[in-house]
């Protein structure tokens, strides 16, 4: 969805202020909806209401938008009830929170569940998540919070606690214990952080697994699995990371189809433990072996080690205590390090921190987040296979300032790892939104443009090949990738892989030693936006018949006035075939007057409508060079040009918004508009100098004096 100006880029500015202010941290998370739960849980207690949530209602609306929308017969029979209408005795937590409280019900979300699962392994994390001291009974207001992050935030949502049934029987998420709720309440806010239930059908477990703990998560397919896959599964679960695995299944028709080997494809699992044993009767070296649990909390596989084979007769009973063997339908079960290697497809590990997982030491990673997104028709310029737009994505600098301590295989450089997440895809699902395909590039940038700030251009581009890049362009939620390279300065450039897609991103960056990373962003300045006082002397020739003409047009008073303006400009471009517009608005001209106004009468005289004339000319000249198709109008991506070849530098912020305010539907900007657009950057520029009287950037202003600029301007 399109932002505008005054929306998006006023709620820009007010995140950034809160992040100052320390919003969005673990212990000050930003407030969901502006809804504070201690606020709202004591006026419940005062009042002796129980909370109805407004903004997620128990409505169809809050189920979905299609096959859980108002036409679906799915939701007929669906009524909203709070835990006290289901069971007697109802319990937030029953004896800790475990993984056999997850199990899925009518809803595609195994690969939420399966995060979920992985949660509850540590209780540091979980409690993060799920806040305690909540329940049924002490201070209960049918009022609950969970937290989670959120593209660089941590969010406190609140929900109410009514939930979807069907027969007097939870429509979604359930736990075994029939009195426990706290995992279909966490379900329930997690829907409302995306808009509704229906938004979570599927997806991967990766972005799950972030959203519960701010971590980064990297990829491993099996048949490219490093040899060391058994350590660093091993190690990542020591450190408390999260870890998901799942078998592709190539026919989409058998999505979450039960193989012979109880085994299901595309469905997401969690990896609950990795651990060694000796059987007593064997000589040979210890089994390694994988505890795995299904999110539907039944369905096993039934190979070698699943819950009634023969090889548990093999082992003793205190290391059969050790692995807390079951022979339960649980959903849980064990299988060997060499079946999970040949019957899994990929396997999710989500870091905590980005750990150097094939190291034995544990580092403390520099993380930076930078926000951005792409515009279409300004900053969207697809991937390296359309040059003319590739280098006018956001670019960030990254500069990687120390090698790494313990390099792997005496090779010299620095270990790091680029997130690049897009973000509010599943939210506008109901819109139509699909994830777009992304992706980025690294390229190194030359030692003489080392600390230049400014936006690579495109030539930089056609003759720069890439120093690294990510391995595929892919339609996920987040692509990451590990690089090793020496110390230096870097560019990465986040893009989509066709041009004109429009969206928001967070692009992380994680290195074992000191790095900066930061969006390159052209200093804002113009090069003459006071005008030049006019030279005393005789009039040429060609001043004389100026003047005449204006004599003509301005009559008796020896001024115009917008209308005049409007009239004689119309009049001349009329005799440029090759200038696509559609004449000046009587507003464009009332711009330029107040552009040109020096004495403050709303009109022009002869020196002011001259340096006016000027500008045009000169402005005209621009426009020409870079409509070299003559098709009378410049696109989108060329105005960043012609608006540095007039003397302006702006940012991609600034370049978002011309974009926004003068391209028409086919990101095309006509020869009016370029002249209105060049028109308010210079009035707004000069407005700007005359206030900045100490030159250091920065101005105040009265709401007087803020409302006569922009008004007039």
């Amino acid at each position: 969805m399109p932002y505008t100006p005054s929306g998006f880029f006023c709620d820009r500015l007010i995140r950034e202020r809160e992040r100052r202010d320390g919003e969005g941290s673990l212990n000050k998370p930003l407030r969901f909806n502006s809804q504070d739960f201690g606020v709202l849980r004591q006026e419940c207690l005062g009042g002796k209401t129980l909370f109805e949530d407004e903004s997620f209602p128990a409505t169809v609306e809050s189920l979905g938008f299609k096959e859980l929308g108002h036409k679906s017969n799915k939701v007929k029979n669906i009524v909203w009830k709070r835990p006290k209408e289901i069971c007697e005795n109802p319990q937030f937590i029953v004896g800790g929170a475990s993984r056999t409280d997850i199990c899925q019900g009518d809803l595609g979300d195994c690969w939420l569940l399966a995060a979920i699962a992985c949660l509850t392994l540590n209780e540091k994390l979980l409690y993060r998540v799920v806040p305690q001291e909540q329940s049924f009974s002490e201070g209960y207001g049918g009022i609950f919070h969970f937290q989670f992050w959120r593209y660089g935030d941590w969010v406190d949502v609140v929900i109410d606690d009514r939930i979807p049934t069907f027969n007097n029987q939870l429509v979604f998420t359930k736990s075994a214990e029939r009195n426990e709720f706290w995992s279909a309440l966490l379900e329930k806010a997690y829907a409302k952080l995306h808009g509704s239930y229906e938004a979570l059908k599927g997806g991967n477990t990766t972005e799950a697994m972030e959203d519960f703990t701010g971590g980064v998560t990297e990829f491993y397919e099996m048949k490219e699995a490093p040899k060391e896959l058994y350590k660093i599964m091993k190690k990542a679960l020591e450190r408390g990371s999260l870890m998901g695995c799942s078998i592709d299944s190539l026919v989409p028709a058998r999505f979450e189809t039960r193989t012979v080997t109880g085994l299901v494809k595309g469905h997401a699992y969690s990896v609950t433990a990795v651990e060694e044993c000796k059987p007593s009767q064997h000589k040979e070296a210890k089994v390694r072996l994988v505890r795995l649990r299904n999110p539907w909390g039944q369905v096993e596989w039934n190979g070698p080690w699943s819950d009634n084979s023969k090889e548990w007769a093999t082992l003793s009973k205190s290391e059969k205590e050790k692995l807390q063997h079951q022979s339960a339908e649980d959903g849980e079960f064990w299988m060997s390090f060499e079946d999970f290697k040949k019957n899994y497809t990929k396997i999710e590990i989500c870091n905590l921190t980005p750990d150097a997982l094939e190291d034995d030491k544990i580092h403390k990673w520099t993380v930076s987040v930078n926000e951005g997104r792409w515009v279409r028709g300004c900053s969207a310029g697809g991937c390296r296979n359309y040059p003319d737009t590739f280098w006018t994505n956001p670019q960030y600098r990254l500069r990687l300032l120390e090698e790494d301590d313990d390099p792997e295989d005496n090779e010299v450089g620095c270990t790091f790892v680029v997130a690049l997440m897009q973000k509010n895809r599943r939210k506008e699902r109901k819109m139509g939104a699909n994830l777009f395909t992304i992706g980025f590039a690294i390229y190194e940038v030359p030692k003489e443009m080392h600390g230049n700030k400014q936006h690579m251009q495109k030539d930089f581009f056609l003759f720069s090949s890439s120093k690294a890049r990510c391995k595929s362009y892919i339609n996920l939620r987040e692509v990451t990738q590990r690089f090793r390279l020496t110390p230096g300065e870097y560019v990465i450039v986040p893009s989509t892989y066709e041009p004109h897609q429009e969206g928001e991103f967070i692009l992380r960056v994680f290195s074992e030693k000191r790095n900066t990373s930061e969006e390159i962003e052209n200093r804002i300045e113009a090069d003459h936006p006071v005008p030049a006082p006019a030279s005393a002397g005789e009039e040429s020739e060609e001043d004389q018949q100026f003047r005449t003409i204006f004599q003509e047009i301005a009559g008796e008073d020896m001024e115009i006035t917008a209308n005049e303006l409007k009239n004689v400009l119309n009049r001349v471009i009329t005799k440029h075939k090759d200038l696509n517009t559609e004449g000046f608005s009587l507003e464009s001209c009332r711009s330029m007057i107040a552009l040109m106004d020096m004495d403050g009468t709303g009109r022009l005289n002869l020196q002011e409508f001259r340096h006016l004339w000027n500008k045009i000319k000169q402005w005209q000249g621009i426009f020409k060079h870079y409509n070299a198709d003559q098709s009378g109008s410049i696109n989108s991506y060329e105005m960043r040009n012609a608006v540095n070849d007039a003397g302006f530098r702006l940012n991609n912020q600034l370049y978002d918004i011309i974009t926004m305010r003068y391209a028409n539907e086919n990101m095309n900007i006509d020869f009016d508009s370029f002249i209105s657009c060049l028109v308010r950057l210079e009035a707004m520029f000069r407005a700007f100098q005359a206030f900045d009287q100490d030159g250091d950037g920065t101005i105040r202003l009265s709401v007087l004096e803020w409302l006569q600029l922009t008004m007039y301007a």
